[in-house]
């Protein structure tokens, strides 16, 4: 998610500034944001909404196109292009349609927000609320009325005693219900009041008083303090003195009225204006449903390529190995846990079917030799035994019959023939070893002790050479025939030690050493053998066909013994590889454990 965010940044600001131009400019319409509503200004907000939408679509296109062609085209997949295709109408189409609906509802139920019975209930509503406070501040003028002519009537009774001033305006209070009376004088002074406490007065606005100095009219106070009704008259019968009536409205009806004139100047704007509002309503729409088909299809062409890039690989292995290149492996791409299993369980395919080529074609390699050496083992023994007979009587009739310089000579040519007839002898036999090697017969042996006694044998050939032997375990066992294992360290030291004597022979100024390694894990056992002598310099890229039979860097070499060692390995499930190093070589051979 961090990585999409990241990489789709300036997408997300202006989706962002363009979405916020779009409530801007419905919040104007309705006159309810912070830009003055004239048509100067919407035309703006609507140019500049239209601008950035364009520029959303615009930046969304090359996002996906390059999407595409970073994700898809490259994998060079159909499928993927296909279904990529089809979710991208699947989506837009649904989309689509539920914006067209989503838009046809809102102006339907705007439409019916401004029906005609709406529009009554609204006007009635306020009508209502204001005729209610009318009715009230109507009714303190026929109140002050009835009080101003009863207190003009009981002058005498009330002799301007305080007592019976308050006995009589709480009377007063009580029949006209209303919350307080007050007698004043021309200065807005309290004379008489039905207040406890003369703080809590609040006298009438001097305009009020003004009008009814020389009038006996009441006079309803239109202007008086929030939630109060109240009204002042002139007392005929008293000299400057004045009638203040004051009546409580419900605390709340003030703020509803107020509320309820903001909301029909609301409800007028929003009609005046519903057109536009509709208008960036769509904009608004339009750009929520583009951003989110944007990630919809985003998401899934990144999902898309992981899962197909995947197959595309396994189809592009599948297709090299069909066609013999066993050396083909499916990319380790990140993907789903599955596909990451099925990539992987490919390649141990790949490699086993490798594996198996490789032994099944070194076994039909070892018996077609063997085969050629059998016969040859064959043809070429059978023409020595008369050529050693004839050797023979040749030395026995004519030796006497020669002087001694001709004897010597005589002699010699018959040794030099001998030794050659040996030397056909010693590669007649490596044929037949080589053609006889019997099937391994597997026991449970330990490759410590086998490796200890090569060590100790071959150790008798030179013993200035320093042999080092590390392993992990002091028993490791493993599934073999001892002999032919024996047989494979014996010819690999000795090939280690035949190298370093070989360099020795040019330059005997260096540390002669061998460093054999042997390490057991769960399901394999490696060996390796390092040596500092002459390596495989002279290989070079040739360094594969050291275990072809009858090939040798050697004078007097066969080329058998490194082959028979790689049959003997390949027998026992394993694989030995030749590493070149600097100042020497170094050979690898792996054991895979029997399950």
């Amino acid at each position: 998610m961090y990585e999409f965010i990241k990489k789709n940044i300036y997408l997300i600001i202006l989706f962002i500034i363009t979405l916020s131009i779009g409530f801007l400019t419905f919040l104007t319409f309705i006159d309810k944001g912070f830009i003055e509503l004239t048509d100067q200004n919407l035309q703006i907000l609507l140019v500049l909404n239209i601008v950035l939408l364009i520029a959303l679509f615009v930046f969304i296109f090359i996002e996906i196109k390059s999407a595409i062609k970073n994700d898809i085209d490259k994998d060079g997949l159909k499928s993927n292009k296909k279904y990529i295709t089809y979710f991208g109408l699947f989506t837009l189409i649904p989309s689509v349609l539920i914006s067209i609906f989503s838009l046809f509802l809102f102006s339907f139920a705007l439409e019916k927000y401004f029906d005609k019975k709406v529009t009554t209930v609204v006007n009635n509503s306020y009508e209502l609320a204001r005729n209610y406070v009318e009715e009230i501040r109507n009714k303190i003028q026929s109140d002050i009325v009835l009080i101003a002519f009863d207190t003009n009537k009981s002058k005498r009774f009330l002799n301007d005693n305080l007592n019976e001033y308050k006995r009589f305006l709480e009377t007063q209070k009580l029949i006209r219900n209303v919350d307080e009376i007050h007698i004043i004088d021309i200065n807005k002074k309290l004379l008489f009041s039905t207040l406890k406490d003369d703080q809590q007065y609040n006298p009438p606005v001097d305009r009020a008083l003004n009008l009814v100095l020389d009038d006996d009219r009441p006079l309803k106070i239109i202007n008086a303090p929030e939630n109060i009704s109240a009204a002042i008259m002139r007392l005929q019968n008293f000299e400057d003195r004045f009638l203040y009536v004051i009546k409580y409205l419900d605390k709340d009806i003030s703020r509803y009225l107020t509320e309820s004139q903001e909301a029909i100047n609301f409800y007028y704007t929003v009609e005046e204006k519903s057109t536009g509002i509709k208008i960036s309503f769509a904009i608004i729409y339009i750009i929520v449903v583009s951003v989110l088909l944007f990630v919809s299809i985003s998401i899934a062409i990144r999902f898309s390529s992981r899962f197909f890039r995947s197959i595309n690989n396994l189809i592009i292995a599948s297709t090299s190995i069909g066609q013999g290149n066993f050396n083909a492996k499916v990319p380790e791409v990140k993907t789903d846990k599955d596909l990451e299993t099925l990539n992987k369980n490919f390649n141990l395919m790949i490699d086993r079917l490798k594996s198996q080529q490789e032994k099944l074609i070194i076994n039909e390699r070892h018996e077609a030799w063997g085969s050629l050496a059998r016969k040859l083992a064959h043809e070429i023994k059978n023409p020595l035994t008369p050529i050693q007979l004839t050797i023979d009587r040749l030395k026995n009739k004519y030796s006497k019959q020669l002087n001694e310089n001709e004897t010597e000579n005589f002699k010699d040519n018959l040794k030099v023939i001998n030794n050659q007839i040996k030397q056909i002898e010693k590669l007649v036999n490596e044929f037949s070893d080589f053609a006889r090697m019997p099937k391994p017969i597997f026991r449970e042996n330990n490759l410590v002790d086998i490796i200890y006694e090569n060590i100790n044998l071959l150790k008798e050939l030179d013993n200035s050479i320093e042999i080092t032997f590390k392993k992990n375990f002091d028993k490791i066992i493993l599934e073999s025939d001892k002999e032919q294992i024996s047989r494979v360290f014996l010819n690999l030291i000795k090939n280690s030690i035949e190298s370093i004597n070989q360099k020795a022979k040019n330059n005997n100024n260096f540390s002669k050493k061998i460093t054999i390694e042997l390490t057991q894990d769960d399901d394999h056992i490696n060996s390796t053998i390092e040596d500092n002598g002459i390596g495989f310099s002279e290989l070079k890229d040739n360094i594969k066909n050291i275990l072809n039979p009858y090939f040798t860097t050697k004078k007097n070499g066969t080329g058998l013994g490194l082959s028979i060692v790689n049959k003997i390995i390949n027998d026992h499930n394993g694989k030995i590889d030749f590493i070149s190093i600097k100042d020497g070589a170094k050979i690898n051979i792996m054991f895979l454990k029997q399950k």
